[in-house]
Protein backbone atom coordinates (compact mmCIF):
# COMPACT_ATOMS: atom_id res chain seq x y z
CA UNK A 1 0.00 0.00 0.00
CA UNK A 2 1.37 3.25 -0.41
CA UNK A 3 0.63 6.30 2.25
CA UNK A 4 -0.56 9.14 0.50
CA UNK A 5 -1.70 10.71 3.50
CA UNK A 6 -1.19 11.07 7.54
CA UNK A 7 -4.32 12.66 8.90
CA UNK A 8 -5.81 13.75 12.17
CA UNK A 9 -7.90 10.68 13.12
CA UNK A 10 -7.40 8.72 9.99
CA UNK A 11 -4.26 7.67 8.06
CA UNK A 12 -5.08 7.56 4.06
CA UNK A 13 -3.26 4.82 1.42
CA UNK A 14 -3.67 4.17 -2.24
CA UNK A 15 -4.85 0.85 -3.99
CA UNK A 16 -5.65 0.13 -7.03
CA UNK A 17 -8.99 0.50 -9.49
CA UNK A 18 -9.33 4.56 -7.60
CA UNK A 19 -9.57 3.19 -4.21
CA UNK A 20 -8.10 4.18 -1.13
CA UNK A 21 -7.75 2.48 2.26
CA UNK A 22 -8.98 4.65 5.26
CA UNK A 23 -7.03 3.59 8.47
CA UNK A 24 -8.87 4.82 11.66
CA UNK A 25 -6.31 6.36 14.82
CA UNK A 26 -7.31 6.59 18.33
CA UNK A 27 -6.58 10.15 18.02
CA UNK A 28 -9.64 12.50 18.85
CA UNK A 29 -10.05 16.28 17.53
CA UNK A 30 -10.56 18.94 21.06
CA UNK A 31 -8.67 21.06 22.73
CA UNK A 32 -6.74 20.77 26.02
CA UNK A 33 -7.61 17.45 26.00
CA UNK A 34 -11.66 18.13 26.40
CA UNK A 35 -13.15 16.18 22.96
CA UNK A 36 -14.79 18.69 20.92
CA UNK A 37 -16.12 17.04 17.27
CA UNK A 38 -15.44 20.71 15.74
CA UNK A 39 -11.98 21.32 16.77
CA UNK A 40 -9.57 21.67 13.96
CA UNK A 41 -6.37 19.95 15.97
CA UNK A 42 -6.04 16.46 17.69
CA UNK A 43 -7.21 17.17 21.38
CA UNK A 44 -6.42 13.88 22.90
CA UNK A 45 -6.11 9.82 22.64
CA UNK A 46 -8.48 7.43 23.57
CA UNK A 47 -7.84 4.02 23.40
CA UNK A 48 -10.41 2.11 21.42
CA UNK A 49 -11.87 5.29 19.36
CA UNK A 50 -10.67 4.00 16.49
CA UNK A 51 -12.32 0.72 16.06
CA UNK A 52 -15.44 2.32 18.05
CA UNK A 53 -15.84 4.97 15.26
CA UNK A 54 -15.23 2.40 12.44
CA UNK A 55 -18.52 0.44 13.67
CA UNK A 56 -20.71 3.40 13.34
CA UNK A 57 -19.18 4.53 10.04
CA UNK A 58 -19.74 1.29 8.92
CA UNK A 59 -23.75 0.67 10.27
CA UNK A 60 -24.59 4.58 8.99
CA UNK A 61 -22.54 4.18 5.46
CA UNK A 62 -24.12 0.85 4.92
CA UNK A 63 -27.74 1.92 5.54
CA UNK A 64 -26.91 5.14 3.45
CA UNK A 65 -25.94 2.75 0.47
CA UNK A 66 -29.27 0.86 0.99
CA UNK A 67 -31.41 3.95 0.81
CA UNK A 68 -29.79 4.60 -2.49
CA UNK A 69 -27.53 7.54 -1.44
CA UNK A 70 -24.38 8.29 -2.65
CA UNK A 71 -21.03 7.61 -0.98
CA UNK A 72 -18.01 6.64 -0.92
CA UNK A 73 -18.10 3.51 1.00
CA UNK A 74 -17.38 -0.01 -0.26
CA UNK A 75 -16.42 -2.32 2.65
CA UNK A 76 -14.88 -1.97 6.65
CA UNK A 77 -12.75 -4.65 8.35
CA UNK A 78 -13.48 -4.08 11.99
CA UNK A 79 -10.70 -6.06 13.28
CA UNK A 80 -7.81 -4.36 11.76
CA UNK A 81 -9.82 -0.83 12.14
CA UNK A 82 -9.92 0.12 8.34
CA UNK A 83 -12.20 0.96 5.73
CA UNK A 84 -11.83 0.52 1.77
CA UNK A 85 -13.56 3.29 0.18
CA UNK A 86 -13.66 5.21 -3.24
CA UNK A 87 -11.10 7.71 -5.12
CA UNK A 88 -12.97 11.28 -4.49
CA UNK A 89 -11.33 15.02 -5.34
CA UNK A 90 -12.39 17.01 -3.00
CA UNK A 91 -13.34 20.71 -3.10
CA UNK A 92 -10.57 22.75 -2.94
CA UNK A 93 -8.26 21.62 0.03
CA UNK A 94 -11.81 20.20 1.68
CA UNK A 95 -14.89 21.73 2.61
CA UNK A 96 -16.58 20.50 6.12
CA UNK A 97 -20.93 20.52 5.96
CA UNK A 98 -22.63 21.03 9.62
CA UNK A 99 -26.37 19.94 9.37
CA UNK A 100 -27.45 21.57 13.21
CA UNK A 101 -30.56 20.72 14.84
CA UNK A 102 -29.95 22.68 18.12
CA UNK A 103 -27.86 25.74 19.10
CA UNK A 104 -24.33 24.32 20.70
CA UNK A 105 -20.57 24.07 20.15
CA UNK A 106 -19.09 26.84 17.59
CA UNK A 107 -23.02 28.05 16.36
CA UNK A 108 -23.83 29.09 20.01
CA UNK A 109 -20.50 30.95 20.47
CA UNK A 110 -20.85 32.79 17.63
CA UNK A 111 -25.04 33.40 17.50
CA UNK A 112 -25.54 33.14 21.48
CA UNK A 113 -27.04 36.98 21.58
CA UNK A 114 -29.71 35.67 19.35
CA UNK A 115 -30.08 31.91 20.54
CA UNK A 116 -30.12 29.92 23.36
CA UNK A 117 -28.48 26.99 24.03
CA UNK A 118 -30.40 23.61 23.04
CA UNK A 119 -32.94 26.34 20.81
CA UNK A 120 -34.10 24.17 17.71
CA UNK A 121 -32.29 25.02 14.66
CA UNK A 122 -34.54 23.19 11.90
CA UNK A 123 -31.68 20.89 10.14
CA UNK A 124 -30.21 24.50 9.63
CA UNK A 125 -27.13 23.96 7.24
CA UNK A 126 -23.49 25.45 7.09
CA UNK A 127 -19.93 24.97 5.04
CA UNK A 128 -16.78 25.33 6.55
CA UNK A 129 -13.62 25.79 4.57
CA UNK A 130 -10.51 23.28 5.98
CA UNK A 131 -7.81 25.54 6.61
CA UNK A 132 -6.25 24.99 10.28
CA UNK A 133 -3.86 28.55 10.22
CA UNK A 134 -7.18 30.07 9.80
CA UNK A 135 -9.54 28.03 12.07
CA UNK A 136 -12.10 26.79 9.61
CA UNK A 137 -14.05 29.65 8.80
CA UNK A 138 -17.64 29.56 7.65
CA UNK A 139 -18.31 30.49 4.33
CA UNK A 140 -21.20 31.20 2.21
CA UNK A 141 -22.42 30.03 -1.04
CA UNK A 142 -21.39 33.10 -2.86
CA UNK A 143 -18.20 33.18 -1.96
CA UNK A 144 -18.07 29.47 -2.36
CA UNK A 145 -18.69 30.32 -6.41
CA UNK A 146 -16.78 33.38 -6.36
CA UNK A 147 -13.64 31.32 -5.18
CA UNK A 148 -14.56 28.01 -7.56
CA UNK A 149 -14.78 26.07 -4.69
CA UNK A 150 -18.40 24.94 -5.94
CA UNK A 151 -20.97 26.36 -7.94
CA UNK A 152 -24.49 27.66 -7.14
CA UNK A 153 -25.74 24.49 -8.26
CA UNK A 154 -23.16 21.81 -6.69
CA UNK A 155 -24.03 23.81 -3.16
CA UNK A 156 -27.81 22.64 -3.52
CA UNK A 157 -26.76 18.88 -4.48
CA UNK A 158 -24.69 19.51 -0.79
CA UNK A 159 -27.49 21.37 1.10
CA UNK A 160 -29.91 18.61 -0.16
CA UNK A 161 -27.54 15.76 0.02
CA UNK A 162 -26.89 16.88 3.42
CA UNK A 163 -30.67 17.46 4.68
CA UNK A 164 -31.41 14.04 3.36
CA UNK A 165 -28.28 12.33 4.97
CA UNK A 166 -28.62 14.04 8.43
CA UNK A 167 -32.05 13.03 8.46
CA UNK A 168 -31.80 9.50 7.95
CA UNK A 169 -28.55 9.15 10.73
CA UNK A 170 -31.57 11.34 12.89
CA UNK A 171 -33.78 8.89 12.87
CA UNK A 172 -31.51 6.23 13.24
CA UNK A 173 -30.33 7.49 16.24
CA UNK A 174 -33.93 8.26 17.77
CA UNK A 175 -34.90 4.83 17.45
CA UNK A 176 -32.42 4.04 21.06
CA UNK A 177 -33.55 7.25 22.46
CA UNK A 178 -30.92 9.68 21.36
CA UNK A 179 -31.23 12.99 19.97
CA UNK A 180 -28.69 14.27 17.19
CA UNK A 181 -27.93 17.74 18.30
CA UNK A 182 -25.12 18.28 15.19
CA UNK A 183 -23.16 16.76 12.77
CA UNK A 184 -20.32 17.08 10.71
CA UNK A 185 -20.08 15.89 7.07
CA UNK A 186 -17.74 15.90 4.15
CA UNK A 187 -18.67 15.29 0.20
CA UNK A 188 -16.15 14.68 -2.72
CA UNK A 189 -16.74 13.95 -6.80
CA UNK A 190 -16.17 10.42 -7.27
CA UNK A 191 -13.19 9.94 -9.37
CA UNK A 192 -14.89 7.54 -11.85
CA UNK A 193 -18.08 9.23 -12.27
CA UNK A 194 -17.98 12.48 -10.98
CA UNK A 195 -20.82 12.36 -8.83
CA UNK A 196 -21.10 14.38 -5.64
CA UNK A 197 -20.94 11.38 -2.80
CA UNK A 198 -20.72 11.63 0.72
CA UNK A 199 -17.02 10.76 2.08
CA UNK A 200 -14.84 10.36 5.15
CA UNK A 201 -16.51 8.52 8.10
CA UNK A 202 -19.67 8.65 10.18
CA UNK A 203 -19.26 8.48 13.98
CA UNK A 204 -19.38 10.07 17.37
CA UNK A 205 -16.33 11.43 16.37
CA UNK A 206 -18.33 14.06 14.33
CA UNK A 207 -21.36 14.41 15.68
CA UNK A 208 -22.90 15.99 19.02
CA UNK A 209 -25.58 13.30 20.53
CA UNK A 210 -27.62 14.18 23.70
CA UNK A 211 -30.02 11.44 25.70
CA UNK A 212 -32.44 13.13 28.39
CA UNK A 213 -30.60 16.24 28.00
CA UNK A 214 -27.48 14.78 28.76
CA UNK A 215 -24.34 14.62 26.31
CA UNK A 216 -23.09 11.39 25.18
CA UNK A 217 -19.50 10.99 24.32
CA UNK A 218 -18.24 9.25 21.59
CA UNK A 219 -17.39 5.82 22.92
CA UNK A 220 -20.60 5.48 25.50
CA UNK A 221 -22.62 6.69 21.80
CA UNK A 222 -21.41 3.56 20.26
CA UNK A 223 -21.86 1.35 23.50
CA UNK A 224 -25.31 2.75 23.61
CA UNK A 225 -26.00 2.74 20.01
CA UNK A 226 -24.61 -0.58 18.98
CA UNK A 227 -24.48 -2.37 21.61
Amino acid sequence: MNLLYTGKTKDVYGLENNQVLLKFKDDVTGTDGVFDPGANTVGLTIDGAGKSGLKMTKHFFELLNNKGVNTHYVSADIEVVSMVVKGAEVFGKGLEVICRYRAVGSFLRRYGAYCEEGQPLDALVEVTIKDDERGDPTISEDTLAFLGLLTTAEYQVLKNLTKTICGLIKEELATKNLELYDIKLEFGKDKNSGEIILIDEISGGNMRVYKDGQYITPLELEKLFLG
